[in-house]
């Protein structure tokens, strides 16, 4: 097993501003068409010279229309990435020829508008099955073309952009040395509703100024988000636009190669991760109207596959997430997703606790421990353990709860 420096995690991130070699902006060019230009919804991020970039995206069958060319531009060109282009407040999923006219559009004219003659990656998130207002849209990438600049408001501003239902944006980043060399990798990302695998609803667009190629980026950035944007759930449903975006401009001079077993390899996949798990648990923690982020350990299943399973069926289940806002500490829930679930679960080898307090041992209920539970259950996060002793497959999983607030939110858009 490989070793690596150690890999810090900001405190106080300031967005893609951490990171050398890029210029970002956000600005308002009233998409959702309410007649409010102080609401941002267009972000631009533009590499100091063109660079490979990588992508993983949504599995919903209805993809849309920027998800699709997404896909293309990297197949053609991942090695020579100009930037990419954001709207929020417009999906452009469900919209047809035009849907995809729109979106290539959108590169060409952030190319146009920034004077990059190499291609834009795009990214939309909002409204499903409206046509995008192009003279919006149009106007919007001018005047963020005009405010690209790498210092921490204009960051903050593209953070701010990319958000729709969500309450507050989301940064993180992370750094290491390689050879006396910093290295740093930055992140911004928006989600707070149908969050759910594969992915979620939502944006990430990571920057870092390693240099290395786009089909090891594809690899490190895949690797990562199976462990933090595939292991989050809110509501259960999944999206059309998902996208997590990486941008490599090799500025720090540390490069990277496939070797997976160099020190700069696994400090790089590490901070990468770090950055992704960062991302989704600030998604997960803003879910709509959630008041508890819950996370799910499951762990002694005959393999991960079955522990996955489990963790799904507890973190998705309406009357698991209902008793967590109601600080009902109800085991038995647990245990009936659990068991639902269908992957041999033997009650009398069953194990359950909040925190470090159980709540079953191998299937006999802690009744004496209940005030312990409820105290636990009230606090804004705790874990809840599920171990079957079966074998030794596990999954993570970081899950909300669900409030009357949800869906009085969610009952009109």
């Amino acid at each position: 097993m490989s070793t690596h420096p150690p890999v810090e995690l900001l405190e106080s991130p300031k967005g893609l501003a951490d990171c050398p070699g890029f210029k970002v902006s956000g600005v308002g060019a009233d998409i959702r068409e309410t007649g409010d230009k102080g609401r941002l919804d267009v972000a631009l991020i533009v590499a100091d010279a063109p660079c490979p970039a990588a992508g993983v995206f949504t599995l919903n069958d209805l993809c849309a229309a920027p998800v699709l060319l997404c896909k293309t531009i990297l197949e053609k060109s991942a090695d020579r990435i100009a930037g990419i282009v954001i709207n929020s407040g417009n999906a452009n999923a469900a919209t047809g020829e035009q849907g995809m006219l729109d979106a290539k559009q959108m590169s060409t004219l952030a190319q146009l508008q920034t004077g990059i003659g190499s291609p834009f990656l795009v990214c939309s998130t909002g409204r499903i099955g409206r046509k995008l207002p192009m003279v919006r849209i149009d106007a919007g990438i001018s005047d963020a073309a005009q405010k690209l600049a790498s210092d921490e408001a204009s960051s903050q501003q593209a953070a701010d952009a990319i958000l729709t239902s969500d309450t507050r944006n989301k940064c993180a980043t992370a750094q290491f040395e390689i050879d006396g060399k910093k290295v740093t990798v930055a992140g911004i990302a928006k989600g707070a509703g149908m969050i759910e695998p594969n992915m979620a609803t939502m944006l990430a667009f990571l920057v870092t100024d390693m240099e290395a190629d786009a089909s090891t980026l594809k690899t490190v950035l895949k690797g990562a988000c199976d462990q933090s944007f595939n292991c989050i759930s809110v509501d259960g449903d999944m999206s059309t636009n998902d996208s997590v975006l990486l941008m490599a401009n090799g500025a720090s001079g540390v490069s990277l190669n496939a070797d997976s077993e160099s020190p700069a390899h696994a400090a790089f996949a590490a901070a990468v991760l770090e950055v992704c798990s960062q991302l989704a648990e600030k998604i997960v923690g803003d879910g709509e109207k959630v008041t508890k982020l819950v996370e799910l350990k499951v762990e002694g299943c005959p393999d991960a596959a079955a522990a996955e399973k489990i963790a799904r069926a507890v973190g998705n289940s309406l009357l698991v997430k209902t008793s967590w806002y109601g600080n009902d500490p109800n085991w038995g829930r647990l245990a009936d997703a659990a068991g639902y679930a269908r992957v041999g679960l033997k009650v009398e080898l069953l194990d359950i606790a909040y925190n470090d307090c159980p709540a079953l041992i191998k299937g006999v209920p802690q009744d004496d421990r209940i005030d312990t539970w409820k105290a636990i259950v009230s606090e804004p996060r705790f874990t809840i353990t599920i171990n079957l002793n079966l074998g030794t497959g596990q999954y993570r999983l970081l899950s909300a709860d669900l409030s009357e607030a949800y869906v009085d939110f969610n009952k009109s858009e």
